[in-house]
């Protein structure tokens, strides 16, 4: 990492080494969409008109089994779009997995 800022209540430190002891941290890293080259290309993942990856209202991408949720469907957005999108998905991965255990035991 070149450089870091810290903002504390009484303003911003800049110094090039210093150690600040935290309960918690939050990165801000900023969001230029889903890395489209790796594992997306490597399953065939289709992607929508904008560059992310394309999902049915299940949260399943164009590969059966496969699930998305958040910025990689959505693009950036809020976090609570996040947190909506990643209850969905799970919803969607519980569904299907019940209709995968369904069939094979034979039950429709």
């Amino acid at each position: 990492m070149d450089h870091i800022l810290v903002f504390f209540l009484g303003g911003m430190y800049r110094s090039p080494e210093f150690t600040v002891d935290a309960d918690l941290v939050l990165l801000a890293l900023g969001f230029l969409g889903p890395v489209q080259s790796g594992l997306l290309e490597d399953f065939g993942v289709e992607l929508n008109e904008r560059g992310n990856v394309k999902a049915d209202k299940n949260k399943m991408t164009s590969v059966t089994g496969v699930f998305t949720a958040g910025d990689m469907t959505r693009g950036q957005s809020l976090v609570v779009w996040a947190i909506h999108e990643g209850r969905a998905a799970a919803r969607g991965v519980h569904n299907y997995l019940r209709q995968s255990a369904v069939n094979l035991l034979g039950k429709k």
